[in-house]
């Protein structure tokens, strides 16, 4: 029980971090509240391989389950408690100006790269198994 909390705790750490420097590349700045949902994203795509599916359909789950999170968050951090961190009001089809079709399509690849570096992340700090991919 403790090693599974430090192991998730290490793995929102990393994946946050992770996520962060890709949107300081991206757009040249990030948030803390970015580390957050980008660590917790990075341990629920990560742990979908229990699910057994093909690898691009847990990346195509990945993308709905950032986009829903992304919502979500969007409507507390921005909407509600107005922190601006982000606004896509000026992309098509976006809805609150918090989520848009464009960026549901970019966590796609993202969640392509993230499930293997999950899982050798695993492998490589705490001696766990690879799961063997299926792509379709």
């Amino acid at each position: 029980m403790i090693n599974k909390l430090i192991q998730t705790t290490l793995f929102i750490i990393l994946g946050g971090s992770f996520y962060m420097a890709i949107e300081v590349l991206w757009r040249g700045y990030t948030h803390w509240s970015m580390g957050v949902l980008g660590g917790v994203c990075f341990v629920i795509i990560g742990s979908m391989h229990t699910l057994k599916l093909p690898l691009l359909s847990q990346a195509i789950a990945g993308s709905l389950i950032i986009t829903i999170l992304e919502l979500i968050s969007g409507l507390i951090l921005n909407v509600w408690l107005q922190w601006g961190i982000w606004d896509y009001s000026h992309l098509p089809f976006n809805l609150f100006g918090q989520i848009c079709l464009l960026y549901a399509f970019f966590w796609l690849p993202l969640s392509l790269a993230a499930i293997p570096l999950y899982h050798e992340l695993r492998h490589l700090l705490f001696r766990l198994e690879r799961p063997k991919y299926r792509f379709i």
